[in-house]
């Protein structure tokens, strides 16, 4: 059963068991209430259950930085999104561990915390429409299934500029960290993954990733590169309707503009996509893209 924590995260930020949580450093991204959700009614909540973390209405972005061990430290950092629709972010044990494998690999890993829709809590479940869902159909890689929805429109726009904020801040802050300012990408899950391309797309080349790792985390919008995008990583379930089709459609969209891309689509449920499963192709990938050299030198 979950238990409720209302009000500001605790001390140690969204993982409240890891073992850096002594080394972390939590940093909200506005001096003040964050623009545009200031008048937000409903207080930020938690669930808890064990180390899981289900956090609700954001409203004020944060970040939990986590840096490596300065023995290991390969100067490259990943910014962390985690998912759960935009109403939720979901952190538990599969956040810890890919945090600690990042750290362990010698890259910093920063966590974010951005802005979801709000939810009323008192407010019943939704009942799920009747019948099987409307197949989404994927167009220039956007795999949104609520698009023309305001609300979500909105809270993705938010939700993104809570990702570019947390790149200037860790550009502007990487010398602090041992981290190159050209060698910091993000690692997104499910609607993380949304928020993550969203940054790219922008076209602000001071918030643009040097690398973007996806992990069941389509596009929520139309999407156009060309060759100079970033290197791509991808990890999908094969059974994942509208989210398997718009990450393969990634994979088409960066080979087609011949951009460094590589796709693995796993025969599992989507709870067991994990760092456990796909991080060591994911680090060897790192090292082959030119991010897991010493500090100083320049990823391909």
């Amino acid at each position: 059963m979950f238990r409720a924590i209302s009000g500001m995260l605790l001390t140690c930020g969204l993982l409240l068991a890891a073992p850096a949580c002594a080394q972390e450093r939590t940093v909200r991204l506005h001096d003040g209430p964050a623009p545009g959700s200031q008048d937000w009614a409903f207080p930020e909540r938690i669930e808890v259950s064990g180390p899981e973390r289900i956090v609700h209405n954001v409203r004020d972005p944060e970040i939990s930085v986590y840096p490596a061990d300065p023995a290991k430290a390969n100067g490259t950092a990943a910014i962390v999104l985690p998912g759960g629709g935009l109403r939720i972010l979901s952190v538990g044990d599969d956040t810890q561990a890919l945090i600690e494998r990042l750290n362990a690999q010698g890259i910093t890993a920063i966590l974010l915390k951005y802005r979801l829709l709000q939810i009323d809590p008192d407010a019943p479940p939704a009942a799920p429409p009747p019948g099987d869902p409307p197949k989404v159909q994927i167009v220039n890689g956007n795999a949104n299934p609520a698009r023309g929805n305001p609300a979500l429109d909105e809270v993705l726009a938010f939700a993104t500029d809570d990702a570019e904020r947390a790149m200037r801040y860790v550009r502007a802050h990487a010398g602090e960290w041992g981290v190159d300012p050209q060698r910091i990408g993000m690692i997104g899950t499910s609607a993380g993954g949304g928020v993550a391309f969203g940054a790219l797309l922008g076209g602000d080349p001071s918030v643009r990733p040097a690398f973007i790792v996806s992990n069941f985390g389509p596009a929520l919008q139309d999407v156009a590169v060309g060759g100079d995008a970033p290197p791509l990583f991808l990890a999908v379930d094969a059974h994942h309707g509208p989210v398997t089709d718009g990450i393969v459609a990634l994979h088409h969209i960066w080979a087609a503009a011949r951009a460094p891309v590589e796709l693995h689509v796993y025969d599992v449920p989507a709870r067991d996509m994990t760092v456990a499963l796909w991080g060591d192709r994911l680090f060897a990938w790192l090292g082959e893209q030119g991010f897991m050299g010493a500090a100083g030198e320049h990823a391909r």
